[in-house]
């Protein structure tokens, strides 16, 4: 799909060759979700670009995603595929606008917007000296999503200015090359001020100190007024990560909803919601949609649509509650209760239909999983569907589920009624612990010590995101049953990428912690990269699991910066971990559900001064 307007041709390639060619500016349906998403710059060639808010996608290549329960949790009707219009009549689909607006000429040094280089057509080059320009390097950004390009007339004739307008001369961009540092990029203006070094534009205060002031702008929606807005902004990087933090939500489809009539009626739902009892059997008889499936009847087809109807009227109504965001948190709850207790029971594969979701235990006893690990339940998940869902996105800072709502950065002008998402089918192992030896373990002295540290700390960076938002700060989920269960889907996901074949990133865990769940999922998080041959569900054998799970325990025993690293006692970004680091615990951010945060290697193996009080400390030493 191509966000990005490209050339019909490439320079340098015959007719035929062009028509064959990769067209520029093509990216995946899922990175629009993960990585470019609405409010996100990608860069084409020589050029930048900012993908454009939801109002001007073109839905009617956007194929229908169904998944209720994350829609109820969300307040939106459904999601949809961000479109992917045929190649040779692609003009819409996803649109784009230029930004960052300044561009640079590498050879004359000229820094001016880009429409002042008069570039020809379908090229970004200076008309003076056909050289290919450059987009400006630096953009300003706050923390409430707004962006804008860098104020280089400010910077340059900042302690020589008399008026607020302009000198009137033309700026320019050089970067010398002398060092790798800020102080070797010098911004000039012929109207005779001294150059100056962008060294410094990175300051917190740098740009308050100028008395620069957000401009509320946000290019990727069209025709919107600027908010009023007082945080300060920041220079960052284009290029930066900084720049764009999407907001995803996901839900692993389980039954009901991911088998039987509510399958069958996914996609045709956007076509039926609208018509009545008659239409919708008349349909059901024309298309023949149940030839196949005799043991449905049009008024099941009737019926499943009226509830799925039902269903929808009730999540936009919760989506116009102005309490909605407070209840978030307990949707996300009840949504993974209802995922813990599907894959806690068998979901045997059934020959007549095509499921999305087959658990079924091992055809071996678990008996010493049970005795040695405190492992009560394995389950093999040889097949999942999991939906991610972009909802919003952030700037400068990571999101925090604290966070208020104004910096729920908009990804359409109003309150759309359907989010972008994308589907992925896999495999994974589901664990759970024995309860009665868990309740048993966290009860200790020491494990509560350690958990209240990391708690307190998390608490702390959550009341400061939420600042002085009236949304309720929620808790931190650190406590010794979540620190254990983190910490054993980390050091599982790096023992299986070891043993199985599987890269670290294309293994995704999920964690089940609360009174009533202890469980941890690790499964396949791409389908097109690692796929889904059996390789993970392998790993969920007993006898495998027991010799995995014990060699991924003796790994965790010794990391290469002990005794640091056991003996810290906050560790990782803002101090939310304690024993854990590079070399023994983190993933790759595609990995953890929670940013790499939450995690004590101790709770698995205990510490050096009491190896005994890890929960796997009796099996580490047997």
């Amino acid at each position: 799909m191509g966000p990005v307007p490209p050339r019909t041709r490439r320079r340098g390639l015959p007719a035929k060759a062009a028509r064959s060619a990769r067209k520029l500016g093509e990216i995946r349906r899922a990175q629009l979700i993960t990585t470019y998403g609405v409010g996100a710059m990608i860069a084409v060639e020589n050029e930048s670009f900012l993908i454009r808010g939801l109002d001007s996608w073109d839905i009617s290549e956007a194929p229908f995603i169904s998944e209720p329960r994350l829609a109820w949790q969300l307040g939106v009707s459904g999601f949809r595929m961000p479109p992917a219009p045929d190649a040779d009549s692609a003009r819409d689909g996803v649109r784009a606008v230029r930004f960052p607006e300044m561009y640079s000429c590498p050879h004359c040094h000229q820094l001016q917007p880009f429409r002042r280089f008069n570039s020809p057509p379908g090229r970004a080059e200076c008309s003076s000296c056909q050289e290919s320009l450059v987009p400006s390097r630096f953009v300003i950004a706050c923390t409430h999503g707004h962006l804008d390009d860098f104020p280089y007339w400010k910077w340059v004739h900042r302690g020589n200015r008399t008026g607020t307008g302009s000198c009137g001369g033309q700026l320019t961009f050089e970067a010398d090359g002398s060092t790798a540092s800020l102080r070797a990029v010098l911004i000039g203006c012929s109207c005779g001020v001294e150059k100056v070094s962008m060294e410094g534009a990175f300051r917190r205060q740098a740009l308050r100190d100028l008395g620069i002031r957000c401009g509320g702008r946000r290019p990727w929606l069209k025709d919107v007024p600027v908010d009023a807005c007082q945080e300060p902004p920041r220079t960052l990087q284009r290029g930066s990560s900084s720049v764009w933090f999407p907001v995803m939500h996901s839900a692993l489809s389980i039954p009901p909803w991911s088998q039987g009539i509510a399958k069958l009626v996914a996609p045709l739902y956007a076509d039926l919601k609208e018509e009545d009892a008659a239409s919708i059997k008349a349909y059901v008889r024309i298309r023949k949609l149940l030839l196949h499936h005799p043991k449905y009847t049009d008024e099941d087809v009737v019926a499943e649509v009226e509830r799925r109807r039902e269903a929808e009227t009730s999540a936009v109504r919760r989506g116009d509650d102005a309490e909605a965001a407070n209840r978030a948190g307990d949707y996300r709850r009840k949504l993974y209760e209802s995922e813990y207790r599907s894959l806690s029971k068998p979901h045997p594969e059934d020959s007549e239909e095509e499921q999305e979701f087959v658990c079924e235990p091992p055809a071996a006893p678990v008996d010493i999983l049970r005795s040695s690990y405190g492992l009560t339940q394995v389950m093999l998940v040889k097949r999942l569907r999991e939906v991610r869902v972009l909802q919003s996105f952030r700037r400068v800072e990571e999101p925090s589920p604290a966070d208020s709502d104004r910096r729920q950065a908009a990804i359409s002008p109003e309150k759309p009624s359907w989010l972008p998402a994308f589907e992925v089918s896999g495999e994974g192992v589901f664990i759970r612990l024995d309860p009665e030896r868990l309740r048993n373990w966290e009860a200790q002295p020491e494990q509560i010590a350690r958990a209240t540290l990391i708690r307190e700390n998390h608490e702390r960076l959550l009341s400061a995101h939420a600042g002085d938002s009236d949304k309720p700060v929620p808790p931190s989920p650190a406590t010794p049953r979540f620190l254990l269960l983190h910490a054993l889907a980390h050091i599982l996901i790096n023992e299986w990428s070891l043993d199985g074949g599987y890269p670290a990133a294309s293994l995704r865990e999920r964690l089940y912690s609360d009174e009533d769940m202890a469980g941890v999922l690790i499964y396949t998080a791409t389908s097109d990269s690692a796929g889904s041959l059996g390789g993970v569900v392998a790993q969920g054998e007993p006898d495998r699991l027991a010799v995995s799970l014990r060699a991924a325990l003796h790994r965790a025993g010794w990391c290469s910066n002990d005794p640091l690293c056991m003996e810290s006692q906050a560790s990782g970004a803002d101090s939310l971990n304690m024993a854990a680091c590079h070399a023994c615990l983190l993933l790759p951010e595609t990995s953890c559900e929670n940013n790499n945060i939450l995690l004590d290697r101790a709770a698995l193996i205990g510490t050096p001064e009491d190896p005994s009080t890890g929960f796997f400390s009796q099996a580490l030493h047997d």
